[in-house]
């Protein structure tokens, strides 16, 4: 069965962007969704906000989709999320990201070089951090050194393991996962058939490598949905955000398993000479539908009702490219909305 989640968009400046972002959580609470994510870019935290959902929520779990495993220390990464979950009552989902290499050195200052044995570290330092109370963490390693024997009493965590999922898309990075993770927080461009193929597949070779089942990590996807009266208009925000990570050679396996590699070049020859008329138009319909969902509000509950399995979990977004906060807004309120039907309707009759 697949659980539903909504990202905390908040609206405005000052504390009412952060309440807007409660507003909603308590509303995808009270419908009956088991997360809300937030995330973070080079101007906004993702922590502090969690805060504010822990804070302001009280059932659902409150998740980073995603945070900068390179944006802080172990040390920190485990302080902070400690602090939180002791917040939320024991609601909190690490979901974490190196971005791109070129992100890791220009945005963070550290190597962009084998991003996923970062991760994976990280991974390893975190969950001994987590066991700070039972006694002194020492760690050497390639990426990162912690030597800290605490000088006082550390209180023992609400849980004692913090849920910690990965982000990627490509072999290395699910292998991470499979290994080393609690759940695999997909991406955007994410298909069924993606998830359960390759993703399937180098999840299971991760697991495998920690005598592990691959059904132990959840698998996380991301729906970008256009909902509009005008469908045209929706089918557009779809078909510009395709556009975007096109361009992109991370996501050449899943144009290519889908048999959109021509397409994929038509795409980047648009994006390239800057024409935005020409990405949207060089996006196919089939890319839209099976990427994306586009159509009116009236429709999207029984959208819902159709996603193909193999997501243990959908947080479903507002295209992240090319819209204004208002319709960001509106789209968010739609899948509320829609969210509200589709989930008071047993599974049975939905199928």
């Amino acid at each position: 069965m697949t659980t539903f989640g909504v990202n905390a968009f908040g609206v405005g400046t000052g504390r009412e962007r952060f309440t807007t972002m409660v507003d909603l959580a308590r509303e995808a609470e009270e419908i009956g969704c088991s997360a809300v994510w937030t995330s973070e870019l080079y101007s906004r935290s993702a922590t502090v906000p969690m805060a504010m959902l822990a804070a302001g929520t009280d059932t659902i779990s409150i998740g980073t989709n995603i945070a900068y495993g390179v944006g802080r220390s172990p040390l920190m990464w485990a302080a902070e999320a400690r602090d939180l979950d002791e917040l939320s009552g024991g609601r909190i989902i690490l979901g974490l990201g190196n971005g791109t290499p070129k992100m890791m050195e220009a945005w963070h200052g550290v190597s962009g070089e084998a991003p996923a044995e970062r991760m994976a570290e990280l991974l390893t330092v975190l969950k001994k951090l987590w066991h700070l109370h039972e006694g002194p963490v020492d760690h050497d390693g390639r990426f990162y050194h912690v030597h800290i024997a605490p000088t006082s009493d550390v209180p023992e965590p609400v849980r004692p393991e913090i849920p910690i999922w990965v982000a990627g898309v490509n072999k290395l990075m699910l292998r991470t996962a499979g290994q080393h993770a609690d759940g695999l927080v997909g991406h955007p461009m994410y298909t069924a058939d993606y998830v359960r193929g390759p993703v399937a597949q180098e999840l299971a070779k991760g697991a495998a490598l920690a005598d592990r089942d691959p059904s132990e990590v959840t698998i996380m996807g991301i729906r970008m949905c256009g909902i509009d009266d005008d469908v045209d208009k929706a089918r557009r925000q779809i078909a510009y955000a395709i556009g975007q990570y096109a361009a992109s050679r991370v996501y050449d396996r899943l144009f290519a398993l889908h048999g959109w590699s021509s397409e994929q070049e038509q795409i980047r020859a648009a994006a390239r000479n800057r024409d935005t008329d020409g990405v949207i138009r060089a996006v196919t319909d089939d890319m839209i539908d099976t990427i994306g969902i586009a159509c009116t509000p009236a429709e999207f509950p029984d959208a819902l009702a159709h996603i193909p399995d193999g997501f243990d979990h959908l947080d479903l977004i507002a295209p992240p490219w090319g819209l204004t906060d208002a319709e960001t807004r509106a789209i968010n309120t739609h899948i509320l909305d829609g969210l509200r039907q589709h989930l008071a309707v047993p599974i049975a009759a939905a199928r």
